[in-house]
């Protein structure tokens, strides 16, 4: 019962890591800009939700709906002050000019917040859930947390297959410049994705805030994690990012159950092993070569 344990608390961990990935995803497969900024874009919005929840007293659910507007314009500031001028000289420079941007956020949240570690206070969600016999325990908040990752990439898969905007951005992210050729404008769009990322990337870091402490160093870290999960999944694929997700959360719980110190490192191996045999990730499409 304890491996089935292991394997419920990796899928629940998975759709928190689905969260995480799915931001940088979008991007990745529309603007083709790997966001280094985007654990410390998480780590901003689980500071912003925990500040708002005390400032103001309300419950940190209704925090994260007032504070999702303002991290996608966030987004939107970003891709306009940055993120455009940056791909214009090559994706080399967006991944620097992201990596100089985790930089300034990492000191600017530390400089405001200090080091000290904090997390949200959801009340008795943080902790109760459903036994199941005597080592299988269901944890309410995973729960909560795979049905929003279910729900926000659904949602997601929608717009960009039912919406005039969602053509739009596949239309740019297919080839940006034909795009224009029949009046798509490729700024709009990339604005629009920067949002969407930038916004699932706060809702991210407030889920994991509820679950777990944070403190303004720990942006790195989630960044890896969701690389990883976009690699596993497959660029550009957002239910792969689901799968993703759940097969390195389930890879590190396992570990963990063979020994605590494998946890991390079987989550890698596992990444790794993707990579050699999988390259295009488990719902990935191989590319052919010219």
């Amino acid at each position: 019962m304890n491996w089935i344990n292991a394997i419920v608390q990796g899928v629940m961990l998975g759709g928190l890591y689905a969260l995480f990935a799915c931001g940088l995803s979008l991007m990745f497969g529309v603007m083709r800009t790997v966001n280094l900024s985007h654990g410390d874009l998480a780590v901003l919005g689980a500071f912003l939700v925990a500040t708002l929840a005390a400032a103001v007293g309300i419950s940190p659910f209704f925090a994260v709906l007032l504070v999702l507007p303002v991290m996608g314009l966030v987004g939107v500031a970003l891709q306009r002050s940055i993120l455009s001028r940056a791909l214009r000289t090559g994706e080399m420079s967006s991944m620097l000019a992201t990596f100089g941007l985790a930089i300034v956020l990492q000191n600017v949240l530390l400089e405001i917040f200090s080091a000290d570690s904090r997390s949200l206070d959801v009340g008795s969600l943080s902790t109760s859930g459903l036994q199941l016999g005597s080592s299988v325990s269901i944890p309410y908040l995973g729960v909560l947390t795979v049905v929003v990752a279910v729900a926000l990439l659904g949602g997601l898969q929608l717009l960009l297959a039912r919406t005039g905007i969602g053509r739009a951005i596949r239309a740019t992210a297919a080839d940006a410049d034909t795009a224009e050729l029949v009046g798509i404008d490729s700024r709009r769009v990339y604005a629009w994705a920067a949002a969407i990322a930038v916004a699932t990337a706060g809702l991210a870091g407030a889920f994991f805030a509820m679950r777990s402490s944070f403190s303004p160093s720990m942006g790195p870290t989630q960044l890896l994690f969701a690389f990883e999960v976009v690699v596993i999944g497959g660029l550009g694929s957002l239910w792969g990012t689901l799968a993703g997700g759940m097969v390195l959360g389930v890879a590190q719980t396992v570990g963990a159950q063979m020994d605590p110190r494998f946890s991390i490192v079987a989550g890698h191996a596992v990444f790794l092993a993707v990579l050699a045999f999988r390259p295009q990730g488990l719902l990935g499409m191989r590319r052919s070569r010219t």
